[in-house]
């Protein structure tokens, strides 16, 4: 796929040759919060089996070898390193990174994922070397749940949880970036719109008030409300400065839900 036109598009996995990458827009410090929410860094493998990295994106842990991020986060890799320190950046170059994580994994890319139309079926999930001990897990959420918010009087009162490790801040000039856990509590704007969001993604605010997602929180957990059940996962943003909305792959849908159930089952 074209890894450029995806870019123009999407959160996506930061490319590791720009330069580094940082924190959601307006947010906070997650600390310990979601320590199952972890910076992923894909790549292939060379001619002497030495891991290449290419990109980097986040991603939530639903269970010790499950790892779930967006179907451009794993599409064109062969191989996952995953950090789930709240503070890759401050450990850097003793952590390993962007070499060796805390754990390696497999990724793979929902069967009907089109890099033409990367929105349609943006999930993707890394099965882990060995497994990952945790307290707790992002869980999936039950099926066509989210409808239940389209039919809300208010939108701005539905709020979500976005984690990742992505940049906090971009204009023309200035790039403000960390590899820092941070988390950012965006309100719904649009759902279920024909021919925009469709039934398949959710536009949620962006902006100093509420925060938001910029470039690497792709394929980073969008909880709903305050809970661990993750309602989607960051997809993608309509301007390069990661400003006004963002857009959120559903996960409550079947077509998502029975792909990734499938790795759970297993």
């Amino acid at each position: 796929m074209s890894r450029t036109r995806v870019l123009a598009v999407a959160l996506v996995a930061t490319m590791l040759v720009a330069g580094p990458v940082g924190a959601i827009t307006n947010g906070e410090l997650d600390g310990d919060d979601h320590p199952y929410v972890g910076l992923m860094v894909a790549g292939t493998t060379d001619e002497n089996g030495d891991f290449v990295p290419a990109w980097r994106c986040s991603g939530t842990l639903l269970s010790p070898t499950v790892f779930l991020t967006a179907g451009h986060c794993t599409d064109g890799a062969t191989h996952v390193e995953i950090w789930f320190d709240d503070d890759v950046e401050s450990g850097i170059p003793a952590n390993g990174y962007p070499y060796e994580g805390d754990v390696g994994g497999t990724p793979y890319t929902h069967p009907d994922y089109d890099p033409n139309a990367f929105y349609l079926r943006d999930v993707g999930v890394v099965i882990l070397d060995e497994p990952m001990p945790m307290p707790d897990y992002g869980v999936l959420p039950t099926e066509d749940v989210l409808d239940e918010m389209a039919r809300r009087r208010g939108l701005q009162d539905v709020t979500f949880t976005a984690v990742g490790y992505g940049l906090q801040r971009i204009n023309p000039v200035f790039v403000e970036a960390e590899r820092v856990r941070m988390v950012a509590r965006p309100h719904l704007v649009q759902i279920n719109v024909p021919g925009f969001t469709g039934d398949f993604s959710l536009l949620l605010s962006n902006n100093h008030a509420t925060g938001g997602t910029c470039f690497g929180d792709s394929g980073g957990p969008n909880f709903i409300g305050d809970s661990n059940v993750v309602g989607g996962v960051t997809s993608f943003g309509l301007n390069g400065n990661c400003a006004g909305t963002g857009g959120v792959f559903r996960m409550d849908r079947s077509w998502s839900l029975d792909w990734v159930q499938g790795f759970l089952d297993d």
